[in-house]
């Protein structure tokens, strides 16, 4: 059931029950993060390996210390800068947090999320939520309720609808090594934007297995019709006997395609084109399609996150396309 009330939301989850949650990135399936058989369900319901970690919300910075046994002076600065928000601190978790919800890891990701009912529901909870994106594992991110509803409705009694998600891509997961930042995943916060705070930043690339931080799986948030990136000219020749849809930035479509070309910008914003993403990549799953094909953005601010996801939905290209 989709609805607007947070104080139902709030009474599901105080009985162990998972609720979808909007936040500023995208929705999340949250549940309490200090209950191992509520966190257990989670997995199920995403059909999720629990090698993949989750990530606990809670409303505050004042809260979210009291999960960890250190807070560098990094994170305290990148915390200062931008929570609530896209950023997801890696810390030591306390024992409070169980191997379950980290997948066997001593640090948890935390986060404080920037969306007005997803703090008000857990400004009301005693605990934290873990809440990764509330959607089948592996399959593209929701940022509407109705995403949510379409693809996991008959297996949670609630989705709170707080509109459209305003950043529209996962947040930024950023941990420590001694004075080194790492950044972990790419996302709703620029590596240019964290490296302003905290220096230079290093940058991970993705797990096959046993990722150090959710969201680091080489193969994600992928539709079910093969997706190509790459020249987009070469690529319309390639696949000319195909039904193709085509996802653009911003330049004008070089050839044809079956579907209406969708384009994340006309305006040559990369915040734009990365709250549309999801979306598109959605909206082009549904027609009837043999493949859908892409250009990368510009490798910088948010379209670095943005060439993230379309790399990783990409990884799952099946050769049956040729």
């Amino acid at each position: 059931m989709i609805g607007t009330d947070p104080a139902y939301a709030m009474k599901l989850l105080k009985a162990d029950q998972l609720v979808a949650l909007p936040t500023e990135t995208v929705y999340g399936l949250a549940g309490n993060a200090l209950n191992d058989k509520v966190v257990a369900q989670i997995f199920a319901v995403k059909n999720r390996p629990t090698f993949d970690p989750l990530i606990v919300h809670t409303d505050r910075l004042e809260r979210l210390q009291t999960f960890v046994t250190d807070f560098p002076k990094k994170a305290a600065a990148l915390a200062e800068a931008f929570l609530p928000g896209p950023l997801t601190l890696l810390l030591p978790k306390k024992s409070m947090i169980s191997h379950l919800v980290t997948a066997g890891s001593p640090l948890v990701a935390l986060r404080v999320p920037r969306h007005p009912l997803a703090l008000e529901v857990l400004q009301q909870l005693d605990f934290p939520l873990a809440a990764p994106s509330a959607n089948p594992f592996g399959y593209i991110s929701p940022t509407t309720a109705r995403h949510v509803a379409d693809q996991l409705g008959d297996q949670i009694p609630y989705i709170l609808d707080g509109g459209a998600c305003e950043v529209g891509l996962e947040s930024t997961i950023v941990g420590f090594s001694g004075e080194k930042v790492i950044v972990y995943r790419k996302g709703g916060i620029s590596i240019e934007a964290i490296e302003q705070i905290v220096g230079e930043a290093e940058v991970q690339p993705h797990s096959t297995s046993q990722p150090q931080a959710p969201g680091m799986l080489q193969s994600h948030y992928a539709p079910r019709i093969p997706l190509v990136i790459g020249d987009l000219e070469a690529l319309l020749e390639k696949y000319k006997s195909k039904k193709i849809g085509v996802l653009l930035f911003n330049k004008t479509l070089p050839g044809s395609s079956t579907h209406p070309p969708i384009h994340l910008s006309t305006k040559n914003d990369l915040t734009e084109a990365a709250r549309n993403l999801f979306a598109a990549l959605r909206h082009l799953d549904q027609q009837d399609l043999d493949v859908i094909l892409a250009e990368l953005l510009p490798e910088e601010g948010l379209g670095r996150a943005v060439n993230d996801r379309l790399r990783r939905a990409a990884a799952k290209r099946d050769e049956k396309t040729e």
